[in-house]
Protein backbone atom coordinates (compact mmCIF):
# COMPACT_ATOMS: atom_id res chain seq x y z
CA UNK A 1 0.00 0.00 0.00
CA UNK A 2 1.33 3.43 -0.93
CA UNK A 3 2.13 6.00 1.76
CA UNK A 4 -0.65 8.31 0.58
CA UNK A 5 -3.17 5.46 0.74
CA UNK A 6 -2.13 4.58 4.29
CA UNK A 7 -2.43 8.20 5.37
CA UNK A 8 -5.93 8.54 3.91
CA UNK A 9 -7.05 5.33 5.61
CA UNK A 10 -5.65 6.46 8.98
CA UNK A 11 -7.47 9.78 8.69
CA UNK A 12 -10.69 8.02 7.70
CA UNK A 13 -10.45 5.79 10.78
CA UNK A 14 -9.96 8.84 12.98
CA UNK A 15 -12.89 10.63 11.36
CA UNK A 16 -15.10 7.62 12.15
CA UNK A 17 -13.79 6.70 15.61
CA UNK A 18 -12.03 9.78 17.00
CA UNK A 19 -8.98 7.73 18.05
CA UNK A 20 -7.03 4.67 16.97
CA UNK A 21 -4.12 2.69 18.42
CA UNK A 22 -0.87 1.72 16.72
CA UNK A 23 -1.83 -1.97 17.10
CA UNK A 24 -5.18 -1.40 15.41
CA UNK A 25 -3.60 0.49 12.53
CA UNK A 26 -0.89 -2.15 12.13
CA UNK A 27 -3.54 -4.85 11.66
CA UNK A 28 -5.83 -2.81 9.42
CA UNK A 29 -3.00 -1.55 7.20
CA UNK A 30 -1.17 -4.90 7.24
CA UNK A 31 2.18 -3.21 7.80
CA UNK A 32 4.87 -2.91 10.47
CA UNK A 33 4.59 -0.98 13.71
CA UNK A 34 7.54 1.24 12.73
CA UNK A 35 5.77 2.20 9.48
CA UNK A 36 2.59 3.08 11.37
CA UNK A 37 4.53 5.24 13.83
CA UNK A 38 6.27 7.05 10.96
CA UNK A 39 2.90 7.69 9.32
CA UNK A 40 1.47 9.06 12.58
CA UNK A 41 4.46 11.35 13.06
CA UNK A 42 4.22 12.65 9.49
CA UNK A 43 0.48 13.36 9.78
CA UNK A 44 0.95 15.00 13.18
CA UNK A 45 3.56 17.36 11.76
CA UNK A 46 1.12 18.28 8.99
CA UNK A 47 -1.51 19.04 11.63
CA UNK A 48 -3.88 16.37 10.30
CA UNK A 49 -4.01 14.38 13.55
CA UNK A 50 -2.61 14.55 17.07
CA UNK A 51 -0.05 11.93 18.08
CA UNK A 52 -0.59 10.47 21.56
CA UNK A 53 1.00 7.66 23.53
CA UNK A 54 0.16 4.38 21.76
CA UNK A 55 -1.69 5.89 18.82
CA UNK A 56 -3.42 9.02 17.54
CA UNK A 57 -6.55 11.10 17.99
CA UNK A 58 -8.39 13.27 15.52
CA UNK A 59 -7.08 16.80 15.28
CA UNK A 60 -9.38 19.27 17.00
CA UNK A 61 -11.00 21.83 14.77
CA UNK A 62 -8.99 25.03 14.80
CA UNK A 63 -10.88 28.16 15.83
CA UNK A 64 -10.95 30.73 13.04
CA UNK A 65 -11.61 34.39 13.76
CA UNK A 66 -11.08 37.76 12.09
CA UNK A 67 -11.75 39.72 15.29
CA UNK A 68 -8.99 41.89 16.68
CA UNK A 69 -8.84 43.26 20.21
CA UNK A 70 -7.49 46.73 20.94
CA UNK A 71 -4.24 47.15 22.88
CA UNK A 72 -6.20 48.09 26.01
CA UNK A 73 -8.28 44.92 25.76
CA UNK A 74 -5.24 42.71 25.11
CA UNK A 75 -3.48 43.99 28.22
CA UNK A 76 -6.06 42.24 30.39
CA UNK A 77 -5.83 38.89 28.57
CA UNK A 78 -3.51 36.19 29.99
CA UNK A 79 -1.32 38.81 31.64
CA UNK A 80 0.66 36.45 33.89
CA UNK A 81 1.40 34.10 31.01
CA UNK A 82 2.54 36.98 28.80
CA UNK A 83 4.80 38.35 31.53
CA UNK A 84 6.44 34.95 32.00
CA UNK A 85 7.08 34.64 28.27
CA UNK A 86 8.31 38.23 28.05
CA UNK A 87 10.81 37.70 30.87
CA UNK A 88 12.24 34.68 29.07
CA UNK A 89 12.39 36.55 25.76
CA UNK A 90 14.22 39.50 27.31
CA UNK A 91 16.86 37.15 28.72
CA UNK A 92 17.76 36.15 25.14
CA UNK A 93 19.01 39.65 24.26
CA UNK A 94 22.81 39.80 24.20
CA UNK A 95 25.39 42.60 24.00
CA UNK A 96 25.63 44.24 20.57
CA UNK A 97 22.38 42.64 19.36
CA UNK A 98 20.48 44.55 16.67
CA UNK A 99 16.88 43.79 17.62
CA UNK A 100 13.59 44.12 15.77
CA UNK A 101 10.77 44.50 18.30
CA UNK A 102 7.28 44.01 16.89
CA UNK A 103 4.25 45.89 18.16
CA UNK A 104 2.06 44.02 20.62
CA UNK A 105 1.30 43.56 24.30
CA UNK A 106 3.56 40.56 24.92
CA UNK A 107 6.53 42.22 23.24
CA UNK A 108 5.64 45.30 25.29
CA UNK A 109 5.97 43.33 28.52
CA UNK A 110 9.56 42.54 27.48
CA UNK A 111 10.47 46.13 28.28
CA UNK A 112 10.00 45.43 31.99
CA UNK A 113 12.75 42.81 31.90
CA UNK A 114 15.38 44.01 29.41
CA UNK A 115 18.72 44.45 31.17
CA UNK A 116 21.14 44.55 28.24
CA UNK A 117 21.89 48.23 27.58
CA UNK A 118 24.21 47.79 24.58
CA UNK A 119 21.60 46.34 22.22
CA UNK A 120 20.06 48.56 19.53
CA UNK A 121 16.33 48.34 18.85
CA UNK A 122 14.19 48.94 15.78
CA UNK A 123 10.43 48.89 16.37
CA UNK A 124 7.17 49.71 14.63
CA UNK A 125 5.47 50.43 17.96
CA UNK A 126 5.46 54.07 19.08
CA UNK A 127 4.79 53.13 22.70
CA UNK A 128 7.68 50.63 22.72
CA UNK A 129 10.02 53.25 21.28
CA UNK A 130 9.07 55.78 23.94
CA UNK A 131 9.65 53.27 26.74
CA UNK A 132 13.01 52.15 25.35
CA UNK A 133 14.25 55.72 25.00
CA UNK A 134 13.24 56.47 28.59
CA UNK A 135 15.32 53.43 29.62
CA UNK A 136 18.39 54.89 27.91
CA UNK A 137 18.33 52.52 24.93
CA UNK A 138 19.25 53.40 21.36
CA UNK A 139 16.05 53.13 19.30
CA UNK A 140 15.11 53.50 15.64
CA UNK A 141 11.38 54.01 15.06
CA UNK A 142 9.93 52.72 11.79
CA UNK A 143 7.98 55.34 9.85
CA UNK A 144 4.67 54.93 8.05
CA UNK A 145 0.94 54.76 8.77
CA UNK A 146 -0.04 54.37 12.44
CA UNK A 147 -2.77 51.78 12.97
CA UNK A 148 -5.07 52.89 15.80
CA UNK A 149 -6.23 49.54 17.23
CA UNK A 150 -2.80 47.93 17.63
CA UNK A 151 -0.68 51.14 17.72
CA UNK A 152 1.58 49.57 15.07
CA UNK A 153 3.22 51.42 12.19
CA UNK A 154 2.35 49.73 8.89
CA UNK A 155 2.46 50.37 5.13
CA UNK A 156 4.93 50.47 2.26
CA UNK A 157 7.13 53.12 3.87
CA UNK A 158 7.58 50.93 6.94
CA UNK A 159 8.46 47.89 4.84
CA UNK A 160 11.00 49.78 2.74
CA UNK A 161 12.74 51.03 5.87
CA UNK A 162 12.81 47.56 7.43
CA UNK A 163 14.27 46.02 4.25
CA UNK A 164 17.37 48.15 4.74
CA UNK A 165 18.22 46.51 8.07
CA UNK A 166 19.71 43.15 9.03
CA UNK A 167 18.67 42.08 12.53
CA UNK A 168 20.42 39.57 14.77
CA UNK A 169 17.11 38.75 16.48
CA UNK A 170 13.47 39.64 16.06
CA UNK A 171 10.67 39.33 18.62
CA UNK A 172 7.13 39.14 17.23
CA UNK A 173 3.56 38.88 18.41
CA UNK A 174 0.82 36.83 16.77
CA UNK A 175 -2.94 36.42 17.04
CA UNK A 176 -2.91 32.71 16.34
CA UNK A 177 -0.68 29.70 15.65
CA UNK A 178 -1.61 26.43 13.94
CA UNK A 179 0.49 23.73 12.30
CA UNK A 180 -0.97 24.14 8.83
CA UNK A 181 -1.79 27.87 8.87
CA UNK A 182 1.34 29.04 10.70
CA UNK A 183 1.35 32.46 12.38
CA UNK A 184 -1.70 34.57 11.59
CA UNK A 185 -3.04 38.06 12.22
CA UNK A 186 -6.32 39.79 11.21
CA UNK A 187 -4.83 42.65 9.17
CA UNK A 188 -3.11 42.10 5.79
CA UNK A 189 -1.03 45.28 6.06
CA UNK A 190 0.25 44.36 9.49
CA UNK A 191 0.99 40.83 8.27
CA UNK A 192 3.13 42.22 5.45
CA UNK A 193 5.21 44.30 7.87
CA UNK A 194 5.73 41.28 10.14
CA UNK A 195 6.72 39.09 7.19
CA UNK A 196 9.14 41.72 5.87
CA UNK A 197 10.80 42.10 9.27
CA UNK A 198 11.10 38.33 9.73
CA UNK A 199 12.91 38.05 6.42
CA UNK A 200 15.54 40.47 7.74
CA UNK A 201 16.15 38.56 11.01
CA UNK A 202 18.83 35.98 11.64
CA UNK A 203 16.63 34.43 14.36
CA UNK A 204 12.89 35.04 14.74
CA UNK A 205 11.09 34.51 18.04
CA UNK A 206 7.29 34.54 18.24
CA UNK A 207 5.93 35.25 21.73
CA UNK A 208 2.76 33.22 21.99
CA UNK A 209 0.83 32.23 25.10
CA UNK A 210 -0.89 28.84 25.08
CA UNK A 211 -4.35 30.27 24.35
CA UNK A 212 -3.23 31.21 20.82
CA UNK A 213 -2.31 27.71 19.70
CA UNK A 214 -4.80 26.15 17.28
CA UNK A 215 -6.27 29.59 16.68
CA UNK A 216 -6.37 30.93 13.12
CA UNK A 217 -6.75 34.56 12.11
CA UNK A 218 -7.29 35.99 8.63
CA UNK A 219 -3.76 36.33 7.21
CA UNK A 220 -0.65 34.13 7.51
CA UNK A 221 2.66 35.98 7.94
CA UNK A 222 4.96 33.02 8.69
CA UNK A 223 4.83 29.25 8.30
CA UNK A 224 4.85 27.12 11.43
CA UNK A 225 8.43 25.94 10.79
CA UNK A 226 9.97 29.40 10.31
CA UNK A 227 10.25 30.97 13.79
CA UNK A 228 11.06 29.78 17.30
CA UNK A 229 7.98 29.96 19.53
CA UNK A 230 8.24 31.11 23.13
CA UNK A 231 5.32 30.01 25.30
CA UNK A 232 4.60 29.47 28.99
CA UNK A 233 3.82 25.74 29.12
CA UNK A 234 3.89 22.52 27.15
CA UNK A 235 1.14 22.58 24.51
CA UNK A 236 -0.77 19.29 23.97
CA UNK A 237 -0.20 18.06 20.44
CA UNK A 238 2.94 20.17 20.02
CA UNK A 239 5.32 18.33 22.38
CA UNK A 240 7.59 16.94 19.66
CA UNK A 241 8.38 20.19 17.90
CA UNK A 242 11.89 21.49 18.47
CA UNK A 243 11.01 25.09 17.61
CA UNK A 244 8.79 25.57 20.68
CA UNK A 245 10.57 26.75 23.83
CA UNK A 246 8.83 26.85 27.19
CA UNK A 247 9.59 29.65 29.65
CA UNK A 248 10.80 28.19 32.95
CA UNK A 249 10.42 30.29 36.08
Amino acid sequence: MLTEQRHELILKLLEENGSVTVTEMKEILDTSESTVRRDITALDREGRLVKVFGGAVAAGKNTVTAHEYTVAQKLTLNQKEKERIARYAASLIEPEDFIYLDAGTTTGYMLDYIEEKRAVFVTNAVAHAQRLVSMGMKVLLVGGELKASTEAVIGNQAMRMIQGYHFTKGFFGTNGVAKRSGCTTPDANEAMVKQTAMEQCKICYVLCDSSKFDQISSVTFASFSDPVFLTEKVIPGYEDYGNILTAIE
